[in-house]
């Protein structure tokens, strides 16, 4: 894989999130055939199949928010933004995470719900 091929990686994951996550640059610099695994899951996670790509987003967000991790709710909630996921979809999808992964999970987006203001 060249650099070229991963660059059009970064830029194809850039226009369907919206962004380009940082960690991914710096796993490029690391370990460049790593992009080549992760273009693999954006092409699962943000490509529309039997289900939407927005629901598949908000599934990922409702599953980073279970394993806590901020910064990935971060991301996840700029993307499904950008996959036209609206304040009532990303509430609902807040409610399964509640009920799902309790309070921990929820408060694990607290950064990323700032960006629904």
């Amino acid at each position: 894989m060249t650099h070229k091929d991963n660059e059009e990686i970064l830029e194809s994951i850039g226009c369907k999130m919206g962004f380009t996550p940082e960690i991914l640059k710096t796993l490029e610099d690391i370990e460049p055939s790593f992009l080549q695994k992760y273009n693999r899951c954006d092409q699962k996670i943000l490509s529309d199949g039997a289900l939407p790509a927005k629901m598949k987003i908000l599934m990922a967000l409702a599953v980073v928010a279970s394993k806590q991790c901020e910064a990935c709710t971060v991301s996840q909630m700029k993307s499904a933004l950008n996959a036209g996921a609206t304040k009532e979809e990303i509430m609902e999808a807040m409610d399964v995470i509640f009920i799902t992964s309790g309070a921990p999970a929820v408060a694990a987006c607290r950064d990323a719900l700032k960006l629904l203001k």
